[in-house]
């Protein structure tokens, strides 16, 4: 006993010069216990699954019974050497009745869930399974409903995708085709106004195709940032400069932005989302109403505004111009595809930022909030 201690002891001492710990002796039981059932499991799913070929799980049951109470019955005329079979069989049979009762409650959720998952090949989401129960089929039969609503609204909004497609490229093709036949039956001249139409439909159908690749890559999460520190200031100037360029006749102002407040933000993808927010306001906003800009610090974020004084976004649609292909103001036919302000979540969501409409101060026109984290603030900017 003492050779073996001191071989233990050498053994430790030589593990510990080699940089190695000692083995503790409850770690090896738990390792040594968790291989034992991992080794149980394995032989359990190699086990054969006699009970495969029937399709009715109330006949399995049915089977299973009678094998446990044959069981039963054979232990009892094994020890006591008799058994009152009249009796034995008359339990079998109404056990059996029972058995076929009760499981048809246990079963039928399985049942609705075939018949739902057939109708979805069809294109039918509308049918749910009765989930009542707390067991594992009811647990089951819930989540079955729940990935049923999640794909019937994938399903409607692939449809209306699609619809919606469909119609935003056809308005600028067909206006685009009844210029250029125009001019080529010389029913109009190619004079500069003539052309300028021309080259606004061109110029939807190009914003239209780039949107929609923005959409693609929002989906397939494809598309990193590249953050780097971004003045406010001077970011504004230049979204505003640009915006004035576009809209010339629009009165932009840019209030409230501290010269000394950075965030970290990508440049090209924000300055999507301002530019986006500007047109918006100058397409719905009167000439002669400013459209004012502004950039605060409060705490550790900072608050961007663009209001303009058009007729607003109502309140019960706020949330839903957010989504693809919304408008809010659908008759307006300004030439929107619906699509700006959805791909100007998902870029302030990019940021750890939220955007959101909120009330105007008088209660006229549309403001629009985002707030971002700032990286440096009037007082620590250094």
């Amino acid at each position: 006993m003492r050779h073996a201690d001191r071989r233990f002891a050498h053994q430790g001492i030589a593990a510990q010069a080699r940089g190695r710990p000692v083995p503790d002796r409850a770690w090896c039981r738990i390792c040594l216990r968790s291989h034992m059932i991992q080794q149980i499991q394995r032989i359990f799913e190699r086990l054969p699954r006699p009970l495969d070929p029937f399709r009715s799980i109330k006949l399995k049951l049915s089977i299973l019974l009678g094998i446990s109470g044959g069981a039963g019955i054979s232990v009892f005329w094994i020890l006591i050497g008799s058994v009152a079979w009249r009796t034995a069989f008359t339990a079998a049979s109404v056990g059996v009745i029972m058995l076929q009762i009760f499981a048809h409650g246990m079963t039928k959720p399985l049942r609705e869930m075939t018949a739902a998952v057939q109708a979805m090949a069809r294109g039918d989401y509308s049918l749910r399974v009765r989930a009542t129960s707390r067991d594992e089929v009811g647990e089951l039969a819930r989540a079955f409903n729940m990935m049923a609503a999640d794909l019937g609204a994938v399903d409607r909004q692939r449809r209306e995708l699609l619809a919606n497609v469909s119609h935003e490229l056809r308005t600028p093709i067909t206006a685009l085709q009844a210029v250029l036949e125009n001019l080529v039956d010389g029913v109009s001249q190619p004079d500069p106004e003539t052309l300028k139409t021309a080259l606004a439909q061109t110029e939807r159908l190009g914003r239209l195709v780039t949107e929609l690749l923005d959409l693609s890559k929002v989906d397939a999460g494809a598309l990193a940032l590249e953050l780097e520190p971004i003045g406010v200031a001077d970011f504004l100037a230049d979204v505003v400069s640009g915006a004035r360029l576009t809209h010339p006749n629009a009165h932009f102002e840019l209030t409230k932005v501290d010269e000394s407040l950075t965030i970290s933000a990508d440049p090209g993808r924000l300055h999507q989302v301002f530019a986006n927010l500007l047109d918006n306001a100058a397409r719905h906003s009167p000439v002669s109403e400013p459209i004012r800009v502004s950039a605060e610090h409060h705490g550790t974020v900072t608050v961007f505004e663009v209001a303009d004084r058009g007729s607003g976004v109502p309140p019960l649609q706020r949330q839903a111009v957010f989504e693809r292909f919304t408008r809010g103001h659908p008759s307006s036919g300004d030439g929107g595809t619906g699509l700006g302000l959805a791909i100007a979540r998902w870029v302030v969501n990019l940021h750890q930022g939220t955007i959101a409409i909120v009330d105007p101060p008088d209660g006229i026109g549309c403001r629009i909030r985002i707030i971002l984290p700032c990286t440096g603030a009037p007082d620590d900017h250094n």
